[in-house]
């Protein structure tokens, strides 16, 4: 007895989860994770401070270490990716950030004073260097698992993990800290990437054509660019240091994050210092615009992608950030002026959503302006974002520590003002025609 000829038979049906969107869940832990990791320390701090002697100035401090060892790292983080690829980078920064986590908690077990705030700071900023290329090297990721047409759409969702990092971090953190102590608070939140390291190790590849998983449908699904190599080569980073799309997007996207690492990384303290709110409360209030942003973040990517499909990359792009920054602008005002608190955390909630719809934009924009160099790229943007920190961190210590919050809320105000009107000089399909190499 025989069967039907092979010719009848039914073809497999597809994966009901496509691999590419495996791929793309563990970008998104790997960034919530990563925020979990590194924003701890913003709730961490309220005890910190009596405990070790600390003043709020020396917080903003290592606020600012972490930035910069981060901000310094995102390009070269991005040539790295391109030089070593995705899967090694992202195993290699999992464990390594999992270790340099490990040094605020623990070092004051053996050390005080100085030498232990030195500590805190060389801790700190080993932590930023290793979680730089994140994003940077995501952007390959994603140039190589989705067609062009999703970008804005992945983009807009990944960014969400940043969000719902701080969604997460301030009332877990807070609720630890209460229940144990900011120790065990710290030392808890940092297994999550272990165990997400581990699992990437095993499952993640740099393309789809080298997954065993990946379908003949899905590789014609995403197209030409699944079998894409990133290469790194000095004269095409020169290129990339001449582009003036690049270089425009990074200075606007320098004004936009001074907002967001504002709102991330000084709330809870706002809201338990000048609004008065008690510690677990703070934490979940501190939340509200973590989740409030992370819808945001989410929803540009659909509109930035609806947008371009109606009126073209560049102006579909362009109009979410020429909308929502003014608004996110007026709405800081708001929020430090509001005489009821929670109206002023309602306020400070849709500010900070104003500022991450415009994640998908941003991210997308840099992918077409620079094709095939989407890692170092994304290098350069986000080295421009955490500039943006770096201003954030020292401004709001200083003012903070003094009982002054109205000037770092102004002033992230005017850079929110700045960063739309930027967008009006970006083109980021000026350079499509230019064949990469």
């Amino acid at each position: 007895m025989t069967g039907p000829p092979a010719a009848a038979l039914p073809l497999p049906a597809p994966p009901r989860v496509r691999v590419r969107w495996k791929i793309f869940a563990f970008m998104f832990g790997f960034g919530v994770f990563a925020y979990l990791q590194q924003k701890g320390l913003a709730v961490a701090a309220l005890r910190m401070m009596p405990e070790l002697g600390l003043t709020q100035q020396q917080i903003g401090w290592l606020q600012a270490a972490f930035i910069a060892g981060y901000t310094l790292m995102q390009f070269p983080g991005g040539l790295l990716g391109q030089r070593f690829r995705p899967r090694l980078v992202f195993a290699v920064l999992g464990f390594g950030a999992c270790a340099a986590a490990l040094v605020v908690p623990l070092a004051p077990l053996v050390l005080a004073g100085a030498p232990l705030f030195l500590t805190l700071l060389l801790g700190r900023s080993l932590l930023g260097a290793l979680q730089a290329p994140i994003f940077p090297v995501t952007n390959g990721i994603f140039e190589a698992w989705f067609p062009p047409q999703q970008w804005p759409l992945v983009q807009g969702l990944a960014s969400a993990c940043l969000g719902v990092g701080l969604a997460v971090t301030a009332p877990l953190v807070a609720n630890l800290m209460v229940a144990y102590s900011w120790q065990h608070a710290l030392l808890w939140t940092n297994l999550p990437m272990l165990i997400l390291a581990l699992l990437w190790t095993w499952y993640g590849r740099n393309t789809p054509a080298e997954h065993s998983s990946v379908s003949g449908q899905e590789l014609a699904e995403i197209g030409a660019r699944a079998a894409i190599h990133h290469e790194f080569s000095w004269p095409r980073v020169g290129r990339l240091l001449w582009n003036r799309d690049v270089l425009a997007l990074t200075f606007s996207y320098i004004c936009a994050n001074y907002v967001f690492y504002f709102i991330a990384d000084w709330c809870f303290l706002y809201l338990v210092q000048e609004r008065h709110f008690e510690t677990l409360e703070s934490g979940w209030l501190a939340a509200t615009p973590a989740v409030v942003g992370a819808a945001g973040a989410g929803i540009g990517g659909i509109l930035a992608t609806q947008l371009g499909a109606r009126l073209g990359v560049r102006r579909g792009l362009a109009l979410i950030p020429l909308v929502c920054l003014p608004a996110c602008a007026l709405l800081l005002v708001v929020g430090v002026t509001a005489a009821s608190g929670y109206v002023a955390v309602g306020a400070v909630a849709l500010a900070f959503a104003c500022e991450q719809v415009n994640e998908g934009p941003y991210w997308a924009a840099i992918m077409h302006a620079a094709p095939a160099d989407t890692m170092a790229a994304g290098g350069l943007l986000n080295t421009g974002g955490n500039l943006g920190g770096l201003i954030a961190a020292p401004v709001a210590g200083y003012f903070s520590g003094q009982g002054a919050w109205t000037p770092p809320f102004l002033i992230g105000s005017a850079f929110a003002l700045v960063a739309a009107a930027t967008w009006l000089i970006v083109d980021p399909t000026r350079d499509a025609a230019r064949p990469p190499g």
